[in-house]
Protein backbone atom coordinates (compact mmCIF):
# COMPACT_ATOMS: atom_id res chain seq x y z
CA UNK A 1 0.00 0.00 0.00
CA UNK A 2 2.74 2.33 0.80
CA UNK A 3 4.83 1.54 -1.98
CA UNK A 4 1.68 2.20 -4.13
CA UNK A 5 1.20 5.68 -2.93
CA UNK A 6 4.82 6.65 -3.37
CA UNK A 7 4.64 5.18 -7.35
CA UNK A 8 1.35 8.19 -7.61
CA UNK A 9 3.37 10.85 -5.93
CA UNK A 10 6.18 10.30 -7.96
CA UNK A 11 4.05 10.01 -11.48
CA UNK A 12 2.40 13.04 -9.76
CA UNK A 13 5.55 15.13 -9.65
CA UNK A 14 7.01 13.60 -12.96
CA UNK A 15 3.27 14.91 -14.87
CA UNK A 16 3.60 17.86 -12.74
CA UNK A 17 7.51 18.71 -13.90
CA UNK A 18 6.73 18.05 -17.32
CA UNK A 19 3.63 20.65 -17.31
CA UNK A 20 6.38 23.11 -16.56
CA UNK A 21 8.71 22.58 -18.90
CA UNK A 22 9.23 23.15 -22.68
CA UNK A 23 11.09 20.53 -24.61
CA UNK A 24 14.86 19.99 -23.98
CA UNK A 25 14.32 20.92 -20.00
CA UNK A 26 13.35 25.16 -20.44
CA UNK A 27 10.57 26.45 -18.54
CA UNK A 28 7.16 27.54 -20.02
CA UNK A 29 7.34 30.92 -21.69
CA UNK A 30 4.50 31.99 -19.31
CA UNK A 31 6.33 30.88 -16.06
CA UNK A 32 9.87 32.96 -17.61
CA UNK A 33 10.78 36.32 -16.56
CA UNK A 34 9.45 38.69 -19.26
CA UNK A 35 12.78 40.75 -20.93
CA UNK A 36 11.74 44.23 -22.45
CA UNK A 37 13.50 45.10 -25.85
CA UNK A 38 15.15 48.12 -26.47
CA UNK A 39 12.78 48.93 -29.50
CA UNK A 40 9.71 48.48 -27.27
CA UNK A 41 11.13 51.13 -24.40
CA UNK A 42 9.58 54.16 -23.98
CA UNK A 43 9.80 56.91 -21.38
CA UNK A 44 6.79 58.35 -19.95
CA UNK A 45 7.07 62.68 -20.11
CA UNK A 46 3.49 63.39 -18.90
CA UNK A 47 4.75 64.38 -15.38
CA UNK A 48 7.28 67.08 -16.89
CA UNK A 49 4.44 68.28 -19.16
CA UNK A 50 2.18 68.88 -16.90
CA UNK A 51 4.71 71.07 -14.88
CA UNK A 52 5.60 72.98 -17.98
CA UNK A 53 2.54 73.68 -18.68
CA UNK A 54 1.50 74.68 -14.99
CA UNK A 55 4.90 76.81 -15.54
CA UNK A 56 3.08 78.77 -19.17
CA UNK A 57 -0.38 79.07 -17.33
CA UNK A 58 -1.04 77.97 -14.15
CA UNK A 59 -5.19 77.73 -15.11
CA UNK A 60 -4.94 75.53 -17.92
CA UNK A 61 -5.11 71.91 -17.36
CA UNK A 62 -4.76 68.73 -19.94
CA UNK A 63 -6.40 65.97 -20.59
CA UNK A 64 -5.05 62.26 -20.46
CA UNK A 65 -5.80 61.34 -24.10
CA UNK A 66 -3.97 64.93 -24.86
CA UNK A 67 -1.36 63.70 -22.70
CA UNK A 68 -0.28 60.42 -24.23
CA UNK A 69 -0.53 61.93 -27.97
CA UNK A 70 2.22 64.66 -26.34
CA UNK A 71 4.15 62.09 -24.95
CA UNK A 72 4.26 59.82 -28.44
CA UNK A 73 5.37 63.09 -29.96
CA UNK A 74 8.32 63.47 -27.62
CA UNK A 75 9.60 59.56 -27.95
CA UNK A 76 9.13 59.64 -31.83
CA UNK A 77 11.29 62.99 -32.16
CA UNK A 78 13.52 61.50 -29.42
CA UNK A 79 14.27 58.09 -31.27
CA UNK A 80 14.25 60.13 -34.58
CA UNK A 81 17.24 61.84 -33.37
CA UNK A 82 18.90 59.12 -31.47
CA UNK A 83 18.62 57.32 -35.00
CA UNK A 84 20.13 59.55 -36.74
CA UNK A 85 23.23 60.59 -34.27
CA UNK A 86 24.30 56.51 -34.12
CA UNK A 87 23.96 56.89 -37.97
CA UNK A 88 26.17 59.66 -38.24
CA UNK A 89 28.84 58.15 -35.84
CA UNK A 90 28.42 55.19 -37.62
CA UNK A 91 29.40 57.11 -41.06
CA UNK A 92 32.35 58.34 -39.62
CA UNK A 93 33.41 55.42 -38.14
CA UNK A 94 33.76 56.50 -34.37
CA UNK A 95 32.85 54.92 -31.37
CA UNK A 96 31.16 57.29 -29.24
CA UNK A 97 28.36 59.48 -29.55
CA UNK A 98 29.43 63.28 -29.38
CA UNK A 99 27.33 66.42 -29.17
CA UNK A 100 28.26 67.37 -32.54
CA UNK A 101 26.43 64.35 -34.12
CA UNK A 102 23.28 65.25 -31.72
CA UNK A 103 23.65 69.01 -33.13
CA UNK A 104 24.07 67.95 -36.79
CA UNK A 105 20.53 65.14 -36.50
CA UNK A 106 19.13 67.85 -35.39
CA UNK A 107 20.35 70.41 -38.40
CA UNK A 108 19.39 67.16 -41.27
CA UNK A 109 15.98 66.33 -38.89
CA UNK A 110 14.44 70.09 -38.89
CA UNK A 111 14.31 72.88 -40.88
CA UNK A 112 16.36 75.93 -40.33
CA UNK A 113 15.04 77.65 -37.81
CA UNK A 114 13.83 75.14 -35.47
CA UNK A 115 17.25 73.18 -35.81
CA UNK A 116 18.92 76.58 -35.23
CA UNK A 117 16.60 77.52 -31.97
CA UNK A 118 16.69 73.90 -30.61
CA UNK A 119 20.74 73.19 -30.89
CA UNK A 120 21.00 77.25 -29.23
CA UNK A 121 18.05 75.70 -26.09
CA UNK A 122 20.05 72.80 -25.68
CA UNK A 123 23.09 73.80 -25.78
CA UNK A 124 22.13 76.47 -23.13
CA UNK A 125 20.64 73.85 -20.87
CA UNK A 126 23.70 71.57 -21.16
CA UNK A 127 25.88 74.38 -19.75
CA UNK A 128 23.18 75.73 -16.97
CA UNK A 129 23.13 71.56 -15.94
CA UNK A 130 26.60 71.43 -15.81
CA UNK A 131 26.91 74.73 -13.90
CA UNK A 132 24.44 73.78 -11.20
CA UNK A 133 26.78 70.66 -11.05
CA UNK A 134 29.88 72.63 -10.34
CA UNK A 135 28.88 74.99 -8.03
CA UNK A 136 25.92 72.60 -5.29
CA UNK A 137 27.40 72.43 -2.00
CA UNK A 138 29.51 69.42 -1.45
Amino acid sequence: MMQGLRRTTSTMARYTNKNNKCSRGRRNPSSRKKSHSCTDFSRNYSLYIRRVLKEVDPQKSISSCTLDIMNNVINNIFERISMQAYNLMCYRNRCTLTHEDIQKAMYMLFPGKRARYAVTFGSEAVQRYVHSKNNAPA
